[in-house]
């Protein structure tokens, strides 16, 4: 499949060129502990600086990630989903929303949303899907959901009249209190009709309160908003919605391939719930 409207004129040079790789950066963060290569000296040194404090961070990465790939199979197969806005993208990998649901049912749509501009360096890689579907890529700010919803290549992808699952996925601890991230999430599923979903994921000090909070401090000391929420303050995200079984559960524990040793052994809590 060709890259639909979003990833047009993306000239990878230029993106590049807006890339201030002496400030680290979420998503590049992430690409590191995830194994990637597209990160840089100062989102390594932070990398390195969280492990520190929670060694087995790379592990709880790649579980979140494991996690969306089971989201997106139950919503896809079970909840009869065809349609992603997947907000908080970030450096493309394995298992990609779209390939994941693509493989299941061709015709899904995908829209990914990120403010990192090499995540837009790497949207043609990331718009590659199967043709009888559509994916594409805007490049916006979870902090602007009404500029994310009024933006043209969204009602280019999806169909607001039928059914979207909005992706959360390993950003909403990017969102200090002062942003109202409530708001924002509540902004997102406003728009979104009947029969949507709310998947996320939140890292929290409920399992290991000196651990996370010395995690999140780190974080913080290098420019990167980290805000680890409570079970209760998570659930509240899904505030109106129909929790899907088996509720708001460790990351682990949520509809796992097979039973983990430790289900509390990545500090987060996942979800997914329905509009009514």
């Amino acid at each position: 499949m060709q890259p639909d409207r979003g990833s047009q004129g993306v000239d990878s040079e230029a993106v590049r060129s807006e890339i201030d790789t002496n400030v680290p950066q979420s998503a590049r963060v992430y690409d590191f502990l995830l194994g990637g290569k597209d990160n840089f000296a100062a989102d390594r040194a932070v990398g390195g600086m969280l492990i520190e404090q929670v060694p087995a961070l790379p592990l709880m990465v790649k579980a979140q990630r494991a996690f969306l790939a089971r989201a997106v199979r139950y919503l896809v197969a079970e909840a009869g989903v065809r349609q992603f806005l997947d907000i908080g993208t970030g450096i493309p990998t394995a298992n990609n929303v779209h390939e994941v649901a693509q493989d299941i049912a061709p015709e899904v749509r995908v829209l990914y949303v990120d403010n990192d501009p090499i995540v837009l360096a790497h949207a043609r890689a990331l718009m590659t899907g199967h043709p009888a579907g559509k994916t594409a890529f805007i490049q916006a700010d979870l902090r602007e959901p009404a500029a994310i919803m009024a933006d043209p290549t969204l009602s280019a992808t999806l169909d607001l009249t039928e059914p979207v699952a909005l992706m959360l996925v390993g950003i909403l601890m990017h969102l200090r209190d002062a942003d109202d991230p409530y708001k924002i999430v509540a902004t997102l599923l406003d728009a979104l009709p009947s029969g949507s979903h709310l998947t996320l994921t939140h890292p929290s000090a409920d399992f290991d309160p000196a651990a996370m909070t010395a995690l999140a401090a780190s974080a913080e000391q290098s420019g990167i908003p980290y805000v680890p929420r409570s079970r209760a303050d998570t659930e509240r995200f899904s505030t109106g919605l129909d929790l899907v079984d088996p509720g708001v559960v460790p990351i682990l524990g949520w509809r796992p391939d097979e039973e983990p040793a430790d289900v509390n052994s990545v500090y987060g809590w996942a979800s997914v719930a329905r509009k009514p």
